[in-house]
């Protein structure tokens, strides 16, 4: 194992590790569960479901949910908040559990340089290395907005402020990326495969879950933002977000994904 990863299950924000861990060869062991059952988990390196035995024990572990899970007390020991001063999943870990790395885009990043030597996805100098942090940079921005609408969608409480700022976010993202494929380019970022679009994929994909919330966006009277014109306005990235979606190091995470929420590649 090069790296252990703790998060819910599934996350396409953690596919940024474990597509990047295929092309490279690196090794990941990932731990988790879905988001509800999180609360019946120990959040640790060696994270795993509470045995009735250990809760006496564990008492102390017990922080208060601040957003996201719908549960309101999760168990989270305290070198896990020293791995991860946040709190926050994903979480990985280096093989001892020594050093904790938070937030997808970094780990992505540790996996990427851990493989540097087998596939250089992380740019070959300091300049194409800037510009992929560029893309990853603009994929945070968009992910914020991204998050608020997807947990809306899931509480049942979007409404139509929240809505048009997802709709503005995707539509700024999508025109960057269409615009940094063009005129026929083949990657984000030189010719080759990088983590850059190894992100992109990744958060594209989390926001088509609003897919599966078509009723919720129909009552009251709104069009799901990922419809057609998404594909007729910004063609280049489309396309490509479907190639590499059938790529042999992309597909094990996000066909089975797609699959779920009825989403045609």
């Amino acid at each position: 194992m090069d790296l252990r990863i703790f998060s819910y299950l599934p996350n396409p924000r953690i596919w940024k590790a474990t597509i990047t861990a295929r092309l490279c060869g690196i090794t990941i062991d990932v731990r988790g569960t879905e988001p509800q059952d999180l609360s019946e988990w120990l959040w640790d390196f060696d994270a795993h479901p509470i045995d009735e035995g250990e809760r006496p024990g564990i008492a102390a572990f017990a922080r208060q949910s601040r957003m996201g899970f719908g549960v309101k007390q999760l168990y989270k020991t305290d070198s896990f908040l020293v791995a991860n001063p946040f709190g926050t999943v994903p979480t990985a870990f280096s093989p001892d559990g020594s050093i904790g790395i938070f937030e997808s885009n970094s780990i992505m990043r540790a996996v990427a340089r851990l493989g540097a030597a087998a596939c250089p996805l992380y740019g070959e100098d300091a300049y194409s290395a800037s510009r992929i942090d560029g893309f990853l940079d603009a994929s945070l921005v968009f992910s914020r907005d991204a998050q608020i609408y997807l947990l809306a969608l899931l509480a049942g409480n979007v409404n139509k402020d929240i809505y048009e700022s997802a709709d503005a976010a995707l539509h700024t993202y999508l025109g960057g990326l269409d615009r940094a494929l063009s005129p026929s380019r083949s990657c984000l970022v030189g010719n080759s495969l990088s983590i850059a679009d190894i992100c992109v994929v990744s958060e594209l994909a989390l926001f088509l879950q609003e897919r599966s919330h078509e009723d919720t966006l129909r009552d009251l009277g709104l069009e799901p933002i990922t419809g057609h014109v998404i594909n007729e306005h910004y063609p280049l990235i489309t396309n490509h977000f479907r190639t590499l979606c059938q790529h042999e190091a992309f597909a094990p995470d996000v066909l089975p994904y797609l699959k779920k929420f009825a989403i045609k590649t």
